[in-house]
């Protein structure tokens, strides 16, 4: 995670701009390294879903697209709702 505000350059993936972003699932326990976050770097309506990848490289955390946008997010989580109600 770094922050766009402060680079010379312009930050993509696997960097997370902290200053474009809201994590909006993080890890139940302390250790697991895993969170969920809006990246407002592509789409200020609909910005694209990302997750951290501590397992590809366990040297570095880099984050990795979920979906492309929030709102295929939202769709893949009604069809899966649909074909297994209750869950």
């Amino acid at each position: 995670m770094t922050r766009g505000s402060r680079s010379k350059h312009p930050l993509d993936l696997p960097w997370l701009d902290v200053d474009q972003a809201v994590l909006i699932a993080v890890n139940k326990y302390a250790g697991d390294d895993v969170a969920v976050a809006l990246d407002y770097r592509t789409d200020a309506a609909d910005p694209r879903v990302v997750a951290s990848d501590c397992w590809t490289d366990p040297r570095q955390i880099s984050w990795r697209i979920v979906t492309p946008t929030f709102t295929e997010l939202l769709t893949a989580l009604q069809a899966a709702h649909e074909v297994h109600p209750g869950t």
